[in-house]
């Protein structure tokens, strides 16, 4: 008899357990909430490694804040603390030889269903600029890995943040490119 009671309870344990999981998570591991970077303005396309500079901005980026359900319910507890962004570079010549991934403590916040702009965030500083490739444009007026006067380098840009409920979220990467030269 105790052997029939202490089966037929981990039997309902098992389902109970079971019952707890819908099975699919894709709407509730990001808050229900996904960030989008959905506008870039007066991108910067060439760029010059000499004198005296040290930072390159975007005039303005555009953050929206989409509800993953647009007809369920929202609350404030969907809006999202941007925390950082990342600037992460490329090669789109024949080199090999990238500066260091920008990585830049942020704050603003991005209410649900709404959008936030950001305004001259940097996405190349003096740590991009001392180190190579450009560096060599600097320095030599060419890359010496290449040989070319011209770099061309591929930006990817990404935003990461939380709901106010504390889920981390990141946005989809956004890339363009630029032409970086002595």
């Amino acid at each position: 008899m105790k052997l029939t009671t202490r089966l037929l309870t981990l039997g309902t344990l098992v389902l109970a357990l079971g019952a707890c999981s819908s099975g699919d998570l894709s709407s509730t591991d990001s808050g229900g909430v996904k960030l989008s970077i959905t506008d870039f303005d007066q991108l910067p396309i060439y760029v010059s490694a000499a004198g005296d500079c040290c930072t390159v901005a975007v005039p303005s980026m555009t953050l929206a804040n989409v509800a993953l359900d647009p007809t369920g319910t929202t609350s404030e507890l969907m809006n999202i603390e941007i925390q950082s962004y990342e600037v992460v570079y490329t090669r789109e010549d024949s080199g090999s030889r990238v500066p260091p991934k920008l990585v830049q403590a942020i704050f603003g916040v991005v209410p649900v269903n709404g959008t936030d702009t950001l305004n001259n965030y940097p996405i190349i500083k003096q740590d991009q600029f001392n180190n190579q490739p450009f560096l060599d444009l600097k320095n030599y007026g060419r890359d010496l890995e290449t040989g070319t006067t011209v770099v061309r380098m591929r930006l990817t840009l990404r935003f990461f943040g939380r709901t106010l409920a504390g889920k981390e979220v990141d946005s989809t990467p956004a890339s363009f490119s630029i032409e970086v030269t002595p």
